[in-house]
């Protein structure tokens, strides 16, 4: 099958909902090798145009980042919402939630998933060092079994706000 502009053409991350961020980095670190990860506590203090299912909502998570071969891999943990991760964890608990990819325009991205009759569920701008970066989730669980984000990624990130295990 030809790819085309508007396909995804690679998965380049996984999204792990989970009840205690600090509880997870240690068990993923200690008994699955898996780390070490940066983290970033997410809120509207940071990031700008926060949306939940289509109405600007200022939302607080947390999230652990990190590399497993080429994979982002992320933890995340809601702290205030209301938001997607809430709504996740109470109907299914503790598990993977998304399947993310990247792309160079969100806004064209947003545009094409709509136009496949995918509804945005949460988005945000902002969290790179300039301002720049972007996410949107998209309402794909009855078509492909799982949500998928596309994450327009920052050229430079913030440094962490902590780090698992502790690196300073």
């Amino acid at each position: 099958m030809a790819a085309n502009a508007s396909s995804i053409g690679s998965i380049d991350h996984v999204g792990v909902l989970v009840g205690d961020l600090d509880r997870a980095m240690e068990h993923y670190t200690n008994d699955l090798g898996i780390g070490p990860w940066v983290g970033y506590t997410i809120s509207p203090d940071w990031v700008r145009d926060m949306t939940v299912h289509g109405n600007q909502q200022g939302h607080v998570f947390k999230i652990a980042l990190c590399n497993v071969g080429s994979m982002l891999y992320e933890l995340i943990e809601p702290v205030e919402g209301p938001n997607i991760y809430e709504q996740f964890l109470k109907e299914h608990g503790e598990g993977v939630h998304h399947l993310g990819y990247f792309v160079e325009d969100i806004d064209a991205e947003i545009s094409n998933m709509e136009s496949r009759g995918f509804s945005m569920l949460q988005s945000a701008r902002g969290f790179g060092t300039n301002d720049d970066g972007a996410y949107a989730y998209f309402d794909t669980e009855r078509a492909l079994g799982c949500i998928l984000e596309a994450l327009e990624m920052p050229p430079e990130m913030p440094p962490p706000h902590r780090t698992y295990p502790d690196q300073s």
